[in-house]
């Protein structure tokens, strides 16, 4: 993906693009292929946003986007210039119907994500703060098929990691610091509910 002023609406254009004229099933490993040619960010943004957006509501799908994000999040750890998925994962067919609906969906968060969203604090997206930020992606991603039947954690989880992946993307660690500043202080409070 080129450099844009619209990274987030890039991804839901690319996703409307490979779904345009089908009236059957998008494999993921197509859509990951697609946005993955310059970015790895961008292929994190794609199932995070997806996990806020109706499509949630399939059932194991919270749990295959859940996988998918880790192993993103653990190959961006590691460095790696190139995405592997597991066949498992890759071949997973989504309804064209269904994820254009969701693409439509999202439009309105894409706008106002790619306004928001500047080239802020870029220092915050170097290491070490790089690594905790996709730590907190990884184990999100991991949590996630363990919450499958808990409403709603999953979309919380998803958003969060959208958050810190369009901030990846777009070069705003204001809005990662933010986030993580927001899900410590959520975990705290809910640490201190449970004590």
């Amino acid at each position: 993906m080129t450099e844009t002023s619209h990274p987030v609406e890039d991804v839901l254009d690319k996703t409307d693009a490979l779904l345009e004229g089908r009236k059957d099933y998008l494999e993921v490993a197509e859509l990951m292929d697609e946005l993955g040619v310059k970015s790895i960010a961008a292929v994190l943004v794609a199932p995070s946003l997806a996990l806020v957006s109706p499509l949630s509501g399939i059932p194991l799908f919270s749990s295959a986007c859940g996988i998918t994000i880790a192993l993103i999040s653990g190959q961006m750890l590691m460095g790696r210039k190139h995405l592997w998925l597991p066949d498992f994962l890759s071949r997973r067919a989504l309804s064209a119907k269904a994820t254009q609906k969701a693409t439509r969906g999202l439009r309105r968060v894409a706008a106002w994500m790619d306004r928001k969203f500047k080239k802020r604090f870029q220092s915050l997206l170097t290491p070490p703060f790089l690594r905790v930020i996709q730590v907190i992606c990884l184990l999100c991603g991991l949590m996630m098929p363990f919450l499958e039947l808990l409403p709603f954690t999953s979309s919380i989880l998803g958003a969060v990691v959208a958050l810190l992946a369009v901030s990846m993307l777009t070069g705003d660690g204001l809005i990662a610091l933010v986030t993580v500043t927001l899900l410590a202080l959520g975990l705290g409070g809910v640490a201190f509910q449970l004590m």
